[in-house]
């Protein structure tokens, strides 16, 4: 089965959620750091709510902080962001061929459902797993043995597609195969990409069939 992340993978949405934290930190006179951009552009809703209300120590509760960054995404997901390259002729493609799909994201349901609905792509996963419903950031690799064990599908017939090294190689530590896609928000840590993956594309465009 391929497995497909959504931000930075099938969608052009990673610097969006750059603009959502410099945003929503600006609102209270606050700057981003790099440690507080570390860990939560690694860590799934809750656990990025909880982290920063902790460590920028707001009296807002994680689920107010939640809501506002939904309202910050909301305009974008629904009428703005773009698909990566080739990404929408890649899943035509694979279902095409008769191939599972599924999705496996840490973007907010409402959000997906958004962007998915609005380009048509809604139909071509047979599941879509959000990292809250399972509880583990991508970073754990129990992550990617509790997906596998909801999809029913060994973790060896997965492979993952995915912009982030670290899930890329924390997936492949679980025992599934990866393929990295070239996201500028990693531009500097392709080869780390490249080293935990059995395949590195640039873009969808270098999987299409003539």
């Amino acid at each position: 089965m391929y497995i497909f992340d959504l931000d930075g993978t099938i969608t052009d949405t990673n610097g969006l959620w750059a603009e959502v934290d410099r945003e929503f930190l600006a609102r209270r006179g606050l700057v981003n750091t790099p440690e507080y951009e570390r860990v939560v552009s690694r860590s799934i809703y809750p656990i990025a709510a909880q982290f920063t209300k902790e460590y920028y120590r707001l009296p807002d509760a994680p689920e107010e902080i939640m809501a506002e960054w939904d309202a910050l995404a909301d305009r974008h997901y629904r009428e703005l962001v773009p698909l990566k390259p080739g990404a929408a002729e890649f899943l035509a493609q694979c279902r095409a061929e008769g191939r599972p799909m599924a999705m496996f994201t840490a973007c907010r349901p409402a959000l997906c459902r958004a962007v998915l609905e609005r380009f048509g792509l809604r139909d071509f996963f047979v599941h879509i797993v959000y990292a809250e419903e399972i509880g583990l950031e991508k970073r754990d690799p129990q992550c990617f043995v509790r997906l596998s064990r909801l999809l029913g599908v060994p973790l060896e017939e997965c492979v993952l597609f995915d912009d982030s090294p670290d899930n890329c190689a924390t997936a492949a530590k679980a025992g599934m195969r990866a393929v990295g896609v070239y996201d500028a928000y990693y531009a500097r840590r392709q080869d780390e990409l490249k080293a935990v993956c059995f395949q590195y594309i640039q873009s969808f465009e270098e999987l299409l069939r003539p």
